[in-house]
C-alpha cells in the first residue's frame, strides 16, 4: 500500500540555488539600505559667511509681537503681522515665506518695505522653523501646504492675496502654485527661488550652504515607496550656520521637511501646473543661483514668466538691500 507523502517535496538543487541567490541579494540590499540610513546622513559643514553675516546689521528692535494660528493637526504655528501703512489698490495681502533654516523675522526688512508700500504682510514661521512646531520636522511631506491652507482659513483677508517666497521658500511657493490649492492666491512672487540642483539656475560653488545626505535620501525614498515611513524624521539636510545663531535658526531638516520645503523632483511640472500670474525677482550678484538663467528655466518648462534682475544685489541682499525693495514692491503690485 502506498501512503501519501506527509511532507512537501524538497526543492531540487536548481531551485535551492535560485532561492539562495534571491536571499543573498535581498540580504545585500537590506545591508545597503541600513548602511545608508545609519551612515548616509548630511555631513558637518563650515559656516557660510555670505548667508550668515548680512543679518548682523539688521535692526530687529521693531519686529511685531508673534501671532499664532492652529493647524489641522492641533499644532500652534507662528506668524508676524505687518499692517499696511496706507491704503493700496485691492487691499492686497502678501503672505511671505522665508528661506531655508530661517524664520519669519528674517523677512523683517522686506516685510516693512512692503507694508510701507501699502500691502498687508503676513510673514510665516513655516512648520519646523522658528516657533512653529519641532525644529527641522514635518509630520508628512505635504504638511506645509496644508499649513498654508489652514492659515488662509484661520486668518481670512478682505481682499486679494499673493504668496511670496524667498530662496527655498520660493521653491516651496512654486510647489504650491502648481498644486490643487493654487486658487487660494491670485498671484505668486518668487524671490531668488531654489528650483532644483539640475536646473540651469543652480551654481556649482566651492562653499555650499547645505550638506545633503544623498545616500540616506535615496534609502528613505525606496522605503517610502514600500510604504515604510518610520524613519522619515532622520536628518537629510544640514545648513552652514554660525554657532552664535544656531539656537535661533533650524540647523537641519528631516526627510519629510527636505521634500516638503522645495519644489517637487520634477520642478518643471510645478511650473507648468500653475495658472495664476507669477513673477520672479533675483539679484544679479546672487552667489547661489544664476539670476540670468531664470527666464530660460521657466521658458524651457513651457511657461515663460516675467523676470526682474536687480543689479549689484546678492542672494541675501534681495531681502535686505534697499536697492532691491523697489523691484520687489513693483512686482508685488503687478
Amino acid at each position: 500500500m502506498k501512503y501519501p507523502a506527509l511532507l512537501p517535496a524538497l526543492p531540487g538543487t536548481g531551485m535551492r540555488t535560485t532561492l539562495l541567490a534571491i536571499a543573498a541579494t535581498l540580504g545585500v540590499l537590506a545591508l545597503v539600505l541600513i548602511t545608508a540610513l545609519v551612515f548616509g546622513g548630511p555631513q558637518p559643514i563650515a559656516p557660510l559667511a555670505s548667508i550668515n553675516r548680512p543679518f548682523d546689521k539688521v535692526d530687529f528692535s521693531d519686529v511685531p509681537t508673534t501671532c499664532s494660528f492652529v493647524a489641522r493637526d492641533g499644532t500652534r504655528l507662528a506668524w508676524l503681522d505687518y499692517p499696511a501703512a496706507r491704503d493700496a489698490p485691492g487691499k492686497r495681502r502678501i503672505v511671505l515665506v522665508h528661506g531655508s533654516s530661517a524664520r519669519a523675522r528674517s523677512m523683517h526688512v522686506l516685510a516693512k518695505s512692503l507694508a510701507q508700500a501699502g500691502f498687508s504682510v503676513a510673514a510665516l514661521d513655516m512648520r519646523g522653523h522658528g516657533d512653529s512646531g519641532a525644529r527641522g520636522q514635518a509630520g508628512y511631506v505635504d504638511q506645509l501646504e496644508d499649513d498654508v491652507a489652514d492659515f488662509m482659513r484661520a486668518v481670512p483677508h478682505d481682499g486679494s492675496s499673493t504668496l511670496a517666497g524667498f530662496s527655498s521658500g520660493g521653491g516651496f511657493v512654486l510647489r504650491f502654485s502648481g498644486g490643487k490649492r493654487q486658487d487660494l492666491f491670485d498671484r505668486y512672487l518668487l524671490l531668488a527661488p531654489y528650483l532644483h540642483r539640475s536646473a540651469p539656475t543652480h551654481r556649482a560653488i566651492k562653499d555650499s550652504w547645505a550638506s545633503v545626505g544623498l545616500p540616506r535620501i535615496i534609502a528613505l525614498t525606496v522605503l517610502n515607496r514600500m510604504g515604510i515611513t518610520a524613519w522619515n524624521d532622520l536628518p537629510t539636510l544640514r545648513f552652514a550656520l554660525d554657532e552664535a545663531i544656531k539656537d535661533q535658526l533650524t540647523s537641519s531638516y528631516s526627510y519629510n521637511l527636505t521634500l516638503a520645503f522645495a519644489p517637487h523632483q520634477d520642478y518643471q511640472s510645478d511650473i507648468r501646473g500653475g495658472h495664476q500670474p507669477m513673477r520672479v525677482v533675483a539679484g544679479s550678484e546672487d552667489e547661489l543661483f544664476d539670476a540670468s538663467r531664470y527666464a530660460d528655466a521657466f521658458a524651457d518648462a513651457g511657461r515663460p514668466v516675467p523676470v526682474s534682475v536687480v543689479p549689484g544685489v546678492g542672494h541675501m541682499g534681495l531681502t535686505l538691500d534697499p536697492r532691491a525693495m523697489p523691484a520687489i514692491v513693483q512686482a508685488a503690485g503687478q
